[in-house]
């Protein structure tokens, strides 16, 4: 269903179209835009000790340096996280990196973590006046960094004191190495160092979350998820984008790069319900890829997903999206 403004963004090229957005919910989030309007419902979810006003998150990866955190919340998202971030600043792959697949509501991105750093974008959410809803920090590692683990390390002691939840990005495919600290021992080691650095000054621990990839095979989430109950990760974020390719109709199908959207949905139910039946309940799962609607965000939810979260179906739905799936929700 087309919204207003979607074929003067659709004229754009993906990633200036994207920009654009961006700013546009920047500007109006700063004008003082009301967060919230008499006629939304509140769905109250508990996660991690976390009251999120409703099971409807926002995705990392469309406001990677939390520029318009608070024009986001204006959409009716329960929770809003930002990032990737990594300790520097870097600029990411080569152009062009972000791709519409029209005919299959789908993107593919290679973007590689292009961001501000994390210095910048924690001083945009120190500003923040206000926010109406749960913020998550989402955190990465630099490409050219000489140790990872420390780069991670960083990211979450550094966050945390901003954040309600942060989450372990190991997951992307346009970092090179990067989702082999999904496999043990690698991940052992990261968590383990996450999970002390997490720690606040008054003895607290910030929740955290781990993203994992949809093409993992069974061992490989059998091992994330064990992984993370040992190091006390409080919740699995299934899944980011994909290295696979479903049947597509695009031209663009073969372009490197994870892909996101509607092709996502089969494979991102069928991780949902493989991770939920290895955890079988000691992990609570956040279900991410191919959610457009209140029945899609309603399956996962009943599958077992404690929340969900959304992205690419913004691109084709426009930025009432939120709002109705949490009244597409709040109907049954």
């Amino acid at each position: 269903m087309a919204y207003p403004l979607r074929s003067a963004l659709f004229a754009l090229d993906a990633e200036l179209a994207h920009r654009a957005t961006i700013l546009a919910l920047r500007g109006w989030g700063a004008a003082g835009t009301p967060f919230r309007n008499a006629s939304d419902i509140a769905l109250p979810v508990e996660v991690a000790g976390i009251t999120f006003p409703n099971p409807v998150g926002l995705a990392a990866g469309l406001d990677k340096n939390g520029e318009a955190i608070a024009g986001l919340f204006g959409l009716g998202f329960g929770a809003v996280e930002i990032g990737t971030l990594t300790p520097r600043p870097q600029a990411g792959n080569p152009k062009p990196r972000l791709f519409r697949l029209a005919e299959d509501e789908a993107v593919i991105n290679r973007m590689g973590f292009n961001n501000d750093g994390l210095q910048a974008a924690l001083e945009r959410v120190a500003r923040l006046k206000q926010r109406e809803g749960v913020l998550g920090i989402n955190v990465g590692a630099n490409k050219d960094s000489p140790d990872r683990v420390a780069d991670y390390v960083a990211g979450v002691r550094r966050a945390a004191p901003l954040a309600d939840y942060l989450t372990i990005n190991v997951s992307s495919p346009n970092t090179p190495g990067l989702r082999d600290l999904q496999s043990r021992p690698a991940l052992d080691e990261l968590l383990a160092a996450v999970d002390e650095a997490r720690i606040l000054a008054g003895g607290a621990r910030r929740p955290v979350f781990l993203k994992i990839a949809p093409d993992l095979d069974q061992a490989g989430v059998e091992g994330a998820i064990q992984a993370a109950t040992t190091h006390h990760i409080d919740a699995l974020i299934v899944s980011n984008t994909t290295i696979s390719r479903p049947p597509l109709r695009s031209h663009r199908g073969g372009e490197a790069g994870g892909l996101s959207g509607a092709p996502l949905r089969e494979l991102a139910r069928a991780k949902l319900g493989e991770a939920l039946a290895i955890a079988g309940g000691a992990l609570p799962v956040i279900s991410a890829g191919g959610i457009d609607g209140a029945d899609e965000a309603r399956r996962r939810l009943e599958m077992g997903a404690v929340l969900v979260q959304v992205y690419s179906a913004l691109v084709y739905r426009g930025p009432g999206l939120a709002r109705e799936i949490v009244r597409g929700l709040a109907a049954r």
